[in-house]
């Protein structure tokens, strides 16, 4: 007798959602033979069901923040036949979320960062502004939205946040606008926001991305503290690792990367050199993990061609030692943070 099989997600067109990198994640992920898995990114469901299919007797913890992937995952849940729990909560806390479920070592974890296809295909998330929304990005629909920032942020930090998260140029006269568009009211939609920085931000028809594109970025990050929940994530998939567990993580933007990057270089026993984003390392504790992939594997061709969302996204793997997880890495917690403003009265940039 055949197993049932859950629906495949589908995107907004209909066509079926595939996740980026997917063949090449659960390669890196090295699953036959192991026990326990965690994909504290479960979106849609693309990777933790070929985490499924990948081994018969694995069992999988999927993680999201997200209500609606918790309550949409029911059918897989159902055609897992008990080898699925999805938990509700942030991946930052997975060591935590997989303790309340008398779960203390796992034998792999994958992250897939930043927001997914489905949460951008609903206009009414305010994740884009291909389609006019609320301007909302909450991707656990609570705590402070997007709309809050863009209104009660004060000019400067706002600023800040648009250049560091969202690596626009020209953060300043994007912030200088918006605040000057607020005094008329407060501005509630993505297509309201977006039309404000299309006013400052110059389009460059060559390469196909709205002007909007940086500054919604920049938001999204700030509101879902992104980056702080990935430097969580990999300090608690450190703790909860199995020797020779395996950690896989995709991103899809070089303030990700940079971080992931950055933390498996520390923790393999590579220290990095110093740069304006990380201070040089001092000789620490033995290393922790052992790197899996020689730099970051990227999409091919066809898979680019065929999804473009995938062109940015970058894999980075690494194994487990048998080393105890030492503590946090403040330099890592660091890239997380808004870089402190200097002075008043000194030159800046933006």
């Amino acid at each position: 007798m055949k197993r049932p099989r859950a629906p495949l997600p589908r995107t907004a067109d209909g066509a079926p959602h595939v996740p980026v990198l997917l063949a090449e994640v659960i390669e890196a992920l090295a699953l036959p033979g192991a026990a326990i898995a965690v994909d504290g990114t479960f979106g849609a469901g693309g990777y933790t069901r070929a985490m499924l299919a990948a081994e018969p007797n694995l069992r999988v913890i999927a993680i999201d923040r997200d209500p609606g992937a918790i309550a949409g995952g029911g059918d897989l849940v159902a055609a897992s036949k008990g080898r699925l729990s999805l938990v509700e909560g942030r991946f930052g806390k997975l060591d935590d979320l997989l303790a309340a479920q008398d779960v203390d070592a796992v034998d792999a974890v994958v992250l897939d960062i930043g927001v997914s296809s489905m949460q951008i295909d609903q206009p009414e998330r305010g994740f884009s502004f291909r389609n006019d929304g609320p301007l909302d990005m909450r991707m656990a629909r609570s705590g402070r939205s997007a709309a809050d920032i863009v209104n009660d942020t004060d000019e400067a930090d706002l600023a800040d946040i648009i250049f560091h998260y969202g690596e626009e140029r020209r953060s300043r006269a994007v912030a200088r606008a918006i605040v000057e568009a607020r005094k008329a009211g407060r501005i509630e939609s993505t297509a309201a926001l977006a039309g404000i920085v299309a006013g400052v931000v110059w389009a460059d028809p060559a390469s196909g991305i709205h002007p909007a594109t940086r500054t919604f970025q920049g938001l999204r990050i700030a509101v879902n503290d992104e980056l702080g929940e990935l430097v969580q994530a990999l300090h608690a998939a450190e703790r909860i690792l199995k020797p020779g567990g395996r950690l896989v993580v995709v991103t899809f933007h070089s303030l990700e990367d940079r971080i992931v990057k950055q933390f498996l270089t520390i923790r393999s026993g590579r220290a990095a050199q110093g740069s304006r984003h990380l201070p040089s390392q001092s000789a620490g504790p033995d290393a922790s993990f052992t790197l899996a992939t020689k730099g970051a594997v990227l999409p091919s061709e066809a898979e680019t061609r065929a999804n473009p969302r995938a062109r940015s996204a970058k894999l980075r793997a690494a194994v487990r030692n048998a080393t105890a997880a030492p503590p946090p890495l403040a330099a890592i917690e660091a890239l997380a943070a808004l870089p402190e403003r200097p002075p008043r009265g000194r030159g800046g940039r933006r």
